[in-house]
């Protein structure tokens, strides 16, 4: 359980790969911050 073992975060770091103890950035948490940003700026 260390950075050897694929199946922990910590492994999942070292390697560089995503999966289910490391998802990847989704396309919906990127949008919506995309759209948060927008609606600061617009409101300055």
């Amino acid at each position: 359980m260390g950075r050897g073992d694929i199946r922990t975060k910590k492994g999942k770091t070292f390697a560089g790969s995503f999966g289910k103890s490391r998802p990847a950035k989704s396309t919906e948490s990127v949008k919506a911050a995309a759209a948060k940003k927008a609606a600061e700026k617009k409101g300055k």
